[in-house]
């Protein structure tokens, strides 16, 4: 029986629900005012988890959200912790509650399907798992590309047939799959039952990833089928070991084996990449990629582990559970994880972390694949064009901005200012209009002189006639920054272009921007999972990015020339000789008057204006 908060009580009182709270396992449900289920969570101490959510400090921004919503607290005692973590994912699978890691769920996974037929099974691409086929399931598979793959070498290699027993039943001469010497022609007994029973145990030997084996069992037959004087069929099986080989040699990653999920992770633009690449018998049958949507700030390893309870016990396909699941980083309560894994395979699966050789490749190469996927994600049209919609709509702009800019001011101390300027149009960033701007004749340090620079240069040409028009322009910095971005529109008389201002707010993190209209001077928050959010911090960080970028070179160009490029008498071929000798810049300073002297072509007069120009004397 759950025990259940009073949920009508206008403030949730929770040191007395603490107070009568269990430590055994369980799951807990967070809900809203009206009676709406807003997360769901496990714990393997329910008075220490949830207690956690209702200390004074230390909670981010978005759990401090979640908590202020919470009006009551639902709680299930489990009798074990993998009972809870089943328990979790069938409620969060039904309930989809909004604070949630929600992984879409795939219904139907590719699988290859061997059939039940007495004498001639076939093997054929199924989606889905069904109980109505009496024969043997291989899978699920990571894509359909990965099941076709594997049909296609099978076919070619061990020649079964991959039709529907109506069509076998009928046919009474050989279709064209026995023409390109891809099927033995069963269906009109071309080969024995004996025969083709072989060919069925090496593709589903081939199918486990035992290569190997079937290549000695080939060779064997080869051998025997010479001494026979069968040289016709001692040169089949010479072909299938030369197939079998080149497909070994293919295969980009092959080991001795080995099965395992190997998970990777990424992060960018406020959108999380998931890749599970699926190893069996060591061979790479493929990948999967999940982009879940979620609303609390989470570490990686919590991040990970909710997706882990989701893509095993969540979705409503049925999982080959592997022998190993391989993490980039730790996962929160990995040993609870492990243990119901365990349980669900009936046999021992581990959750590793820390792995060396052939199982590090994996991970790098998932790493490398979740990376990639997220930038190509991110840069996608279909992404930008649903986050240009959604910020038309919170911006409530007439018409889907078709060009975008927005400017940020690096300096260092108030030297070196530099700001930048990067622009958005419908298809991502275009960044041969970017530009970068120095700024000169400004107070060091003051970013209200440096932005009307930088817009005065900007918007001058444009009004004018020269230079393209953007729709929407965004400032990053706060009323102060928008306020001296308005006034320059004001004097250049540019009243048609939308001004908002993207301050961090009071916590400076990800996820609550504050928005600031130039016209209204309305200040404004999107959802932390709002993809138009998504964008405008897309842009403010690639702004930033490019301004800090931007700031570097030109502070370090300062300081490479003056080092020696400034210092009168010392040209090229003497700055060659003093690094030569002293090996570095780092070198010269801790050098002496005398040291420096010794330098071919120093003189003692030059040596004491090194000394100077690098010690500023």
């Amino acid at each position: 029986m759950p025990i259940k908060s009073d949920s009508t009580a206008p403030e949730f009182d929770s040191k007395t629900f603490l107070k009568r709270l269990t430590e055994r396992p369980g799951v807990y449900r967070m809900l809203d005012t009206e009676g709406q289920i807003l997360y769901v969570g496990k714990a393997r101490n329910l008075k220490n988890r949830v207690s956690s959510y209702f200390r004074k400090s230390g909670l981010s921004t978005k759990t401090e959200a979640l908590v202020a919503r919470i009006a009551g607290i639902e709680i299930t005692i489990t009798g074990s912790e993998t009972e809870a973590l089943l328990l979790e994912q069938n409620l969060i699978k039904s309930l989809r509650p909004p604070y949630n890691i929600l992984l879409r769920d795939d219904k139907s996974y590719p699988y290859i399907y061997l059939s039940s037929h007495d004498n001639y099974p076939s093997l054929t691409f199924r989606r889905g798992r069904t109980r109505k086929g009496k024969g043997t399931w291989y899978g699920p598979f990571p894509s359909s590309g990965a099941v076709r793959e594997s049909l296609n070498v099978l076919q070619k290699i061990f020649k079964i047939r991959d039709c529907s027993d109506s069509y076998f039943s009928n046919r009474s001469r050989p279709c064209l799959q026995y023409q390109i010497d891809r099927c033995t022609a069963p269906c009109v007994d071309n080969i024995s039952p004996a025969e083709y029973a072989d060919d069925i145990r090496h593709a589903t030997m081939f199918l486990e990833g035992k290569n190997p084996a079937i290549i000695n069992d080939l060779m064997a037959a080869m051998e025997q089928a010479s001494k026979n004087l069968e040289f016709e069929k001692a040169g089949a099986y010479r072909d299938q070991i030369g197939h079998l080989r080149h497909v070994q040699e293919q295969q980009s990653i092959e080991s001795s084996g080995g099965d395992a999920d190997v998970i990777a992770i990424a992060q960018d633009a406020a959108i999380v990449c998931i890749v599970v690449i699926v190893v069996r018998g060591g061979r790479v049958l493929g990948t999967k990629d999940y982009f879940p949507r979620f609303s609390l700030e989470q570490s990686e390893g919590e991040l990970l582990s909710a997706f882990l309870g989701q893509y095993y016990f969540g979705g409503s396909a049925q999982r080959e559970f592997p022998r190993e699941v391989l993490v980039p980083t730790e996962v929160d309560e990995s040993d609870v994880l492990a243990q119901a894994l365990s349980e669900a395979a009936g046999r021992d699966v581990r959750v590793r972390m820390n792995v060396r050789g052939e199982r590090r490749r994996w991970l790098d190469l998932a790493t490398t694949n979740a990376h990639q996927t997220l930038l190509t994600h991110v840069a996608s049209k279909e992404t930008v064009y649903r986050r240009l919609l959604a910020l038309r709509d919170l911006l409530e702009l007439k018409e889907t901005p078709k060009r975008m800019e927005c400017f940020d001011i690096s300096h260092s101390h108030g030297e070196n200012t530099v700001a930048s300027c990067v622009v958005f149009d419908d298809n991502g960033p275009l960044k041969g209009d970017y530009r970068l701007y120095n700024i000169e004749g400004v107070t060091a340090g003051d970013d209200y002189g440096a932005m009307r620079q930088v817009l005065t240069r900007r918007y001058t040409k444009m009004a004018s006639g020269d230079g393209k028009r953007p729709d929407l322009v965004f400032i990053d910095g706060g009323k102060g920054q928008l306020n001296v971005a308005r006034d320059v529109f004001e004097t250049l008389g540019i009243s048609d272009i939308t001004l908002i201002g993207v301050a961090k707010g009071v916590t400076r993190k990800a996820g609550m921007e504050q928005l600031i209209d130039a016209v209204t001077d309305s200040v404004f928050r999107a959802p932390p999972d709002s993809p138009a959010l998504h964008l405008i911090q897309h842009i403010r960080d690639e702004s930033h990015r490019f301004a800090i970028t931007g700031h570097r070179k030109q502070r370090d160009k300062k300081r490479r020339q003056s080092t020696l490029e400034g210092i009168e008498g010392v040209g090229a071929k003497r700055r060659r000789e003093l690094i030569r000798y002293f090996g570095g810049i780092q070198g010269i300073r801790k050098a002496g008057i005398d040291e420096i002297a010794k330098v071919k072509g120093i003189s003692r007069n030059l040596a004491e204006s090194i000394y100077a120009a690098l010690h500023n004397e």
